[in-house]
């Protein structure tokens, strides 16, 4: 059996969660593919896949492996489209990752642009709230609203987003003033795992050098976005999100910015990729084409997120009853 076709069935395999995955994708019998794996893990002499009934699961020389047969298989590929004279053409399936706001609200719109565009091409959106490795998991790009740690990624700057308290002017109406961090303490916290279930951080004060925290106990604990800010536009309490989560929110003036002043520092939003995948005529031509138009959507984001709180809502200093 050729090796390059057995590392094909293999990656298929990885990709689609399981032989019967790989046997659909690469048109395969159940035991062609079967022997494929046979046939890598009797090369390399070590078991590479933990079979059970319906799943498979990577040993650990498995991983290392996949890694090396991703990469070796994009590279064939890159070298195929170069000996045919075909690298400026597009084509192919692209994969994007992203968290499931950021992809639903941002980066779907953009995609359905593209694939209009680019009728060569064919994308795979993974939207998962949780970090994706662009190499092991056979990623070519992935939009990243973080601090980026230092590696092989390509970054291509976006914008930037903030972490913002919010509350909409009913709450605000009825509960004490938030004039400092410690104030949060008295209020009904609408909280998320990402941003701190029990506690929120703020930057030091002038002169310290000793982060703040303010602990809670949440009212509400929800593990969805879109919950957070329907629960806070609904006056059930204060939450803390991105800017660009509920930008038009607040441009609407459903939510109002609060201790804007109390913010830590913005984080910066990048489309990455794996170092040399931006040769990939699919790769380097979906970056041209939604660099700027994600430059200009966070751009407009960032001016929503702003309107409210240059002109703050004073909320009275006593409670008053909700009734």
């Amino acid at each position: 059996m050729d090796r390059i076709d057995a590392m094909k069935v293999f990656v298929a395999a990885l990709d689609e969660g399981s032989l019967a995955g790989a046997s659909r994708k690469t048109g395969r019998s159940a035991a062609a593919v079967s022997r494929a794996i046979a046939f890598l893990e009797a090369h390399v002499g070590v078991p590479l896949l933990h079979r059970t009934t319906r799943s498979i699961k990577l040993s650990e020389a498995g991983e290392r492996y996949a890694v090396a047969c991703r990469k070796m298989l994009l590279e064939l590929e890159e070298a195929d489209r170069n000996a045919a004279g075909e690298r400026s053409v597009p084509r192919g399936t692209l994969t994007i990752s992203a968290t499931v706001f950021a992809g639903v609200e941002i980066l779907r719109p953009i995609v359905d642009a593209f694939i209009d565009e680019f009728p060569t091409v064919n994308v795979r959106m993974h939207l998962l709230e949780r970090p994706v490795n662009l190499v092991e998991e056979g990623m070519d790009l992935a939009l990243r609203i973080t601090h980026l740690a230092d590696s092989t990624l390509v970054a291509h700057p976006v914008g930037e987003v903030r972490r913002v308290i919010v509350a909409s002017p009913r709450y605000l109406a009825t509960h004490p003033r938030i004039a400092e961090p410690a104030d949060l303490a008295k209020q009904q916290i609408v909280a998320m795992a990402h941003m701190g279930m029990d506690s929120w951080s703020f930057p030091p004060l002038d002169g310290s050098s000793v982060s703040r925290s303010v602990s809670f106990t949440p009212r509400l604990m929800v593990n969805n976005i879109r919950a957070a800010i329907e629960s806070a536009v609904d006056g059930h309490g204060v939450t803390r999100l991105l800017s660009y989560h509920v930008a038009p929110e607040i441009r609407a003036g459903k939510l109002q910015v609060l201790l804007a002043e109390a913010e830590p520092p913005p984080l910066p939003v990048n489309i990455v990729s794996p170092y040399g995948r931006l040769s990939v005529p699919k790769v380097r031509a979906f970056v041209d084409f939604a660099l700027p138009r994600l430059r200009s959507r966070f751009a407009c984001l960032a001016k929503d997120a702003s309107f409210v709180s240059e002109a703050p809502i004073q909320p009275p200093r006593g409670r008053v009853s909700a009734g």
